[in-house]
């Protein structure tokens, strides 16, 4: 079972071989490596056929006369492979699909998030004390509208009005945020 063995009909003494062995020992190889491989049939297939090139360099073992059958040696190396196998995929980092990366958060950087602060201050600045008041309490110290109006001594509908011209007039002065604005 060499590469150079003799070519019979257009197909190596060697392949004939291989071939009765994958019809006499490839059902039960297959079985014990689909369990190994947690009931995946396409990486069982895979090492059931890197299981028969292992076979196929080495003949040596395969013509020793210390056993019977050649099925132990095939399970065993079988097995070794899929040990291996398995080691290999806990080795590296688990794969992840383009649907999950797709609908990744995407982050700004440090320096975008600096700048659009920076930015969104010096708009703030431009507004009316009354309008800046009620932005600052409601929308970057967290208030409610109530709380806004308790501590600002004004009605809760005059709060929901000075925020909405506060963020229009934001929208004006920063127009490439006009989406994060709304």
């Amino acid at each position: 079972m060499t590469a150079g063995t003799t070519i019979t009909h257009g197909t190596t003494t060697a392949e004939h071989e291989l071939a009765a062995l994958q019809r006499e020992h490839g059902r039960p190889l297959f079985a014990l490596l689909l369990r190994l491989c947690d009931g995946d049939r396409q990486r069982a297939e895979d090492l059931v056929q890197e299981t028969l090139v292992r076979a196929w360099q080495h003949p040596e073992a395969l013509r020793a006369d210390d056993f019977e059958s050649v099925r132990p040696w095939l399970l065993t190396v079988g097995r070794r492979l899929a040990i291996d196998a398995r080691r290999a995929r806990q080795a590296r980092p688990a794969e992840v699909g383009d649907a999950i990366l797709e609908s990744a958060r995407v982050c700004a950087d440090h320096a975008e998030r600096s700048a659009a602060t920076l930015d969104v201050r010096e708009a703030v600045k431009t507004l009316t004390p009354e309008h800046r008041e009620v932005l600052v309490l409601v929308y970057f110290q967290g208030a409610s509208v109530a709380e806004a109006a308790t501590a600002l001594g004004i009605p809760p509908g005059t709060v929901k009005s000075r925020a909405y011209y506060a963020l229009r007039a934001l929208r004006r002065v920063l127009p490439g945020y006009a989406a994060d604005l709304r």
